[in-house]
């Protein structure tokens, strides 16, 4: 199932998934800075300003496009209404010349970006935002508030559902984060490979499929551990997963088969070696006869636990509160930063290139950028290449950006599926040494054409 095609307003229905208007989803310099440019006639100049990373966090081999759809979102509902202009007033954060302005606000210029799903690296122009000074700089905080957030989750998840294989892996860890940072984490670690949600928000929001049975509160309220085997059975069937780690595992894989039989789905282990345990369990159900039962492990999983039982007989994964951290890196630190504006007001103006220059590496790189991905004789990325001039004849047909806004309406929006697929196949074009989870330079470097080359530092 995918995005549905224009945002979906769910107020009405009591569940905290959407919001009217993303307009305050931003910091106050970016309405100062407005009303600074309105008075000094600068706030209709052309501009460009790209969305981009210095680094990598440490270690990670690749980064994940993520959040771009909800960035269209973002977007389309950036808008004052009567309630926001009067807080604005109220609060005195900007004179009435500005208020009025934004009381029309609506973005009318042009979105560039990597299509989602897409790896990126150090340097990689991921989204570029292309309008007047003034309704482009507004956009800043909560585009780069979704992109971060949404691609880290998404790098977690990628790097975990790698070190899964064909294990598929549930996502369980809408109690460990924000209600509203929860559904976004769901639909991030869709894309990067998770194939189903204990969230029911993400599910009704973004038509993920969503699983779950029960806890152990469950089991703890009836007077027997049969009695809660029977009584969950009964409701949902021998196909039902089974929680045994309440009391003492061995037993209650035992009580387990003889409740639902040889036809139960699953059992759920939560805690211990799961190691260990997962051996137990599976010579334990194969006597029984419960052959086709599956094992699902639990229990504060990473990538690194996930890689240590790829050898343990287990069939599926529930992740939480690692997922929904970035499993260490909970932010890809993504700048939007000008790197171009027109010498003057005037229609037609010429860009001009400008970038911050300072010590301490944050330095940028002005001017309106391209992207390509260079590969080698075996069709494996080899390189990704950035320019601000000609895009070389041989590149031509590797570039990444595409158009997602033009002239301020949504052109790309597409299903969560199409994304999802997208990365599995960017990861898979990928060199190999991108899937190890030891640390590691990006697996592919930053080249930079057009007179600047080398790797991504500085970027």
């Amino acid at each position: 199932m995918g995005v549905p095609s224009v945002a979906m307003n769910t107020a009405d229905l009591g569940l905290p998934v959407d919001v009217p208007s993303t307009a305050l989803f931003t910091d106050q310099y970016e309405l100062t800075m407005l009303q600074a440019a309105l008075r000094a006639g600068t706030a209709e100049r052309r501009s460009v300003f790209e969305v981009f990373t210095r680094r990598l966090p440490d270690g990670r081999r690749y980064g994940v496009v993520a959040g771009t759809g909800r960035v269209l979102d973002a977007v389309e509902n950036f808008r004052f209404d009567a309630d926001v202009i009067g807080f604005l007033r109220e609060r005195k954060i900007v004179d009435e010349q500005t208020l009025a302005w934004l009381a029309d606000y609506r973005f009318s210029g042009d979105v560039w970006g990597y299509p989602e799903g897409e790896a990126y690296f150090p340097g990689s122009p991921i989204m570029r935002v292309e309008g007047t000074f003034a309704e482009c700089v507004l956009l800043e905080t909560v585009i780069l508030s979704i992109l971060n957030h949404d691609s880290a989750i998404a790098a977690a998840a990628s790097r975990m559902s790698s070190a899964a294989g064909t294990r598929p892996l549930v996502e369980m860890g809408a109690r460990r984060t924000h209600e509203l940072a929860a559904v976004a984490a769901s639909r991030a670690a869709y894309i990067g490979g998770f194939a189903s949600t204990s969230d029911l928000a993400a599910g009704f929001r973004y038509g993920i499929p969503t699983v779950g049975t029960s806890a152990h509160a469950f089991t703890l309220l009836h007077d027997r551990e049969r009695d809660a085997f029977q009584a969950q059975v009964d409701s949902m069937g021998r196909g039902t997963t089974l929680l045994v780690d309440t009391y003492d595992v061995t037993e209650a894989v035992r009580t387990a088969v003889a409740v639902a039989g040889p036809e139960l789905g699953a059992v759920r282990i939560d805690s211990g070696d799961l190691l260990l345990v997962a051996h137990r369990v599976r010579q334990q159900l194969d006597e029984l006869g419960a052959t086709g039962t599956r094992i699902i492990v639990t229990s504060d999983l990473d990538e690194y636990a996930i890689a240590s039982l790829a050898a343990a007989p287990v069939d599926a994964y529930g992740v939480g509160t690692q997922l929904v951290t970035g499993s260490g890196h909970p932010t890809c630190s993504m700048v939007y930063k000008l790197v171009a504006r027109a010498e003057s007001t005037e229609a037609g103006a010429p860009l001009v290139a400008v970038a911050k220059k300072s010590t301490g590496g944050k330095t940028s790189i002005g001017g309106r950028k391209w992207a390509a991905r260079r590969l080698d004789e075996y069709g494996v990325a080899e390189a990704e290449v950035i320019g601000t001039e000609a895009v070389p004849a041989e590149l031509a047909d590797r570039q990444l950006l595409v158009e997602l806004v033009k002239g301020g309406t949504v052109v790309a929006r597409e299903p969560l599926d199409a994304v999802r697929d997208r990365h599995a196949a960017a990861r898979a074009n990928l060199p190999l040494s991108a899937t190890q989870l030891s640390r590691g330079e990006p697996v592919i470097p930053t080249e930079y054409v057009n007179g600047r080359s080398g790797s991504s530092a500085g970027a």
